[in-house]
């Protein structure tokens, strides 16, 4: 389905991967995992063929369904609906047969209202051939199952949210994949870039076992563990030390188990190197004090450097984001306000009436099922859309920080430090480059365009962004997602820390116990109340 030799994979002059030699085959569910900026979302691109490499071969066969991070293609005045059933060619058909239909009621000359009904005829034929009105019934289950429900898929996509467009995009794969009431085609294989961003417990708990049960070949990346543990049966590990991929044939668990044990031979086997290296440069310094035996310890020298040669690269500790929110500028006692708020999309009444006073200090958590305006509560709080009705009013002192689940506070096409310089246009140059460095961007990644990076490697230059801007009031939309562990904990402590006021949107759990919020928001009702432990359960729900 897949065939890579001698892959070569590279971001500026730094090497992510090196001749590496991969295969994906029917019945292959492969874990692609490492730490953030390794490479992982490069090397699937590259395997969707949306990126070339930079050396190598990648061979594809078969059907490909491939899930980038930030989906940004497509019409966006097509309805939802229609951008799902495109995936199999059944909305053009759908459009096709109503005027048809329309036609034979329509023509009044008997032979034009002939050819209409045998134009009917064949396009019912071809729409039965690809599944017909079962084919339509199954998109329709497969997006309620990613929650979107039928108001949603009448809307145009233009309309809707950055992580209900990217559940359209999802449900569109899988319904090209999928056979009505099986699991998929055999030869269509999946490259599923963190999948479960945006969806709701239940709609994770679905994925998994359609997943579980796709026959064709399947490539995620994905930080949520519970998915790999049920899903995978292979593991590629990205080590970006070494620029290689590391291949287990095995599930989750026992790849946990072996990688523990390579890392523990491998530091085993470097230690004993070393100390035999040493023992060899310590007698070959001896010898070299005596004129007849230089040549003897040059030798014993070149042997020391032959035994540290032949080992594996020393894995460096991976390094981790030091992230920590900005001191937040002095502000009045109530730095933001928001007053009879309402959003609607076209006919569709997103939410209505919503007040909000955002005192300093405070912390809020904005709660509501998918859809219910979460998102857009945050864009019109921070100017990025206007309301129908209402208004946001800033208070005495008020600098707003806000973070994009779409990221987009970053422009994509300009580099990594014209962003960060955007986001702090006074600061002094070198405060910035210490701060990007801090948040490991250093060399030649500065020149790097934005578009390019990795999901949390954008997740990480959005959120040095914030730490520049000296915001008192903090719009965060779920700002763990993308992120390895090591990194997502940062963020959490950073929460902790921060002396300013938060409002939150987020689907983790963590993220919120980190807060420790004091009330909560509910949508689409603008209900607002005390926080209590009782709505952390709500929270992977909403």
């Amino acid at each position: 389905m897949i065939t890579v030799t001698d892959l070569e994979l590279r971001a500026g002059s730094r090497i992510l991967l090196s001749d590496a030699t991969l295969r994906v085959q029917p019945g292959d569910r492969i874990g692609l995992v490492g730490r953030n900026g390794a490479g992982k979302t490069t090397t699937l691109r590259v395997l969707a063929g949306e990126g070339q490499p930079y050396g190598g071969e990648v061979r594809r066969a078969g059907e490909l369904g491939y899930l980038p991070q930030d989906p940004r293609e497509g019409d966006l005045h097509i309805t939802a609906k229609d951008r799902v059933l495109s995936a199999r060619g059944l909305d053009e058909l759908l459009r096709d047969m109503e005027k048809a239909q329309t036609a034979m009621a329509e023509l009044v000359d008997d032979r034009e209202r002939e050819s209409a009904v045998r134009r009917y005829g064949r396009l019912e034929e071809r729409f039965a051939a690809l599944g017909g009105y079962a084919a339509e019934s199954e998109a329709a289950r497969i997006c309620a199952n990613l929650g979107l429900p039928e108001r949603v898929l009448a809307q145009e996509v233009g309309t809707l949210s950055g992580g209900q467009r990217r559940r359209v995009e999802l449900a569109r794969i899988l319904f090209a994949a999928a056979e009505a009431g099986a699991g998929g085609k055999s030869g269509t294989t999946l490259l599923l870039d963190e999948p479960t961003n945006h969806l709701d417990a239940d709609s994770i708990a679905w994925l998994r076992g359609f997943l579980k049960a796709h026959t064709g070949g399947l490539i995620v990346i994905s930080h949520d563990v519970e998915l790999l543990a049920a899903v995978v049966n292979k593991v590629w590990f990205l080590d970006a030390t070494r620029g290689e991929v590391d291949v287990y044939n095995m599930g989750w668990q026992r790849y946990l188990e072996a990688r523990a044990a390579d890392e523990k031979r491998r530091r085993r086997e470097r230690a004993n190197a070393e100390k035999k290296a040493s023992a060899l440069m310590a007698q070959a310094d001896k010898m070299r004090a005596k004129a007849t035996k230089a040549v003897a310890a040059q030798n014993m020298a070149k042997r020391a450097e032959k035994l540290l040669a032949g080992l594996d690269a020393e894995r460096t500790a991976d390094r981790v984001a030091r992230i920590r929110f900005p001191d937040p500028a002095p502000c009045g006692r109530t730095p933001l306000t928001a007053e009879g708020l309402a959003k609607s999309y076209g006919s569709l009444e997103i939410f209505t009436g919503v007040d909000l006073a955002i005192d300093r200090g405070s912390r809020v958590v904005v709660l509501g099922l998918n859809g219910a305006g979460k998102t857009t509560l945050l864009r019109l709080l921070a100017g990025m859309e206007q309301p129908d009705t209402g208004e946001v009013v800033a208070g005495h002192g008020l600098r707003l920080g806000y973070y994009a689940q779409e990221h987009e506070t970053l422009d994509h096409s300009a580099s990594v430090w014209a962003n960060i310089r955007h986001a702090a246009p006074d600061a002094p140059e070198q405060q910035l480059r210490n701060l990007l460095g801090t948040f490991l961007f250093t060399g030649e990644q500065l020149d790097q365009p934005a578009g390019t990076l990795s999901g949390g490697e954008k997740t990480r230059l959005a959120l040095a962004g914030l730490v520049s801007s000296a915001a008192n009031v903090l719009l965060l939309d779920e700002p763990t997602n993308n992120l390895d562990p090591a990194s997502r904990e940062q963020v959490l402590d950073a929460l902790r820390g921060y002396q300013g006021a938060v409002v939150l949107v987020t689907h983790d759990p963590g993220a919120v116990e980190a807060l420790e919020p004091e009330r909560v928001i509910l949508l689409p009702d603008g209900t607002e109340d005390h926080w209590s432990a009782d709505y952390l359960e709500l929270v992977q729900l909403a």
